[in-house]
């Protein structure tokens, strides 16, 4: 009888000291998991914020690294909660207060070990969704900005496009309206030299009459040299002909 207490006592030791283990354990990577989940938080933030960066590369690393130390932790959970089920199993054929007092106290700490996982994993959580709500928001200002900037650029574009144009018709009307004066100029100036002609002829009718003498006289002359000319020639022609 006293070598299978002193096994079951064995037992019993062996079994607190896989739970204090654990329990270290867990409690090492509990405070590892809650100062990446303040890294996580922020890094993500200034990640979104930051438009430099266009991948996800530098969030996967972290992603990775936070999936792969809470799924740790949530199988030394396990393991300390099964190390308790067997202790409790263990005190079952010798429930002495002392290791019911041990056996609650190792309850205690497991459960406040799943508590502080739980916050911590919904506090790294709700830094991802916020982070991602902040990238939601600045994508989408962004995208304002952009679409604003290639209106205003089309919009400048086609405010000199139609200044251009309006230009070019001002020089078109301004060279049509100089050619309109500059006829009206001339045709002023020959109706002026016209009726300064007539005014001149209308006062000296003597040289009015002289100059169509001269004129009459001239057509004669050329009648009569033509005439002369032509008889020439008829005689030329016969005297050949002969």
């Amino acid at each position: 009888h006293t070598h299978t207490h002193t096994i079951v006592c064995l037992d019993g030791l062996d079994l607190r000291k896989q739970a204090r283990q654990l329990e270290n354990e867990i409690d090492l990577k509990i405070v590892a998991l809650g100062k990446l989940g303040t890294t996580y938080g922020s890094s993500h933030q200034q990640h979104y914020l930051d438009s430099k960066h266009d991948s996800e590369d530098g969030l996967g690393a972290s992603d990775h690294m936070y999936e792969t130390m809470a799924l740790d932790l949530q199988q030394l959970l396990m393991q300390l909660s099964g190390v308790n089920d067997r202790l409790s199993d263990f005190l079952g054929s010798d429930p002495k207060p002392q290791m019911v007092h041990l056996l609650m106290r190792h309850r205690d700490i497991l459960n406040d070990y799943t508590q502080e996982f739980k916050r911590t994993k919904a506090n790294i959580q709700q830094s991802r969704e916020k982070a991602e709500l902040l990238s939601s928001v600045h994508k989408n200002i962004n995208s304002y900005h952009s679409t604003a900037a290639r209106r205003q650029d089309m919009y400048l574009k086609e405010h000199e496009h139609i200044s251009s144009s309006s230009r070019l018709t001002d020089d078109a009307i301004g060279i049509a309206v100089n050619a309109k004066e500059a006829l009206l100029a001339q045709r002023q100036m020959f109706n002026s030299i016209s009726s300064r002609v007539s005014s001149v002829f209308s006062r000296f009718p003597v040289i009015n009459n002289t100059i169509k003498k001269i004129n009459v006289r001239k057509r004669r002359d050329a009648v009569i040299i033509a005439v002369v000319i032509a008889v020439c020639l008829i005689l030329m022609f016969l005297y050949t002909v002969s």
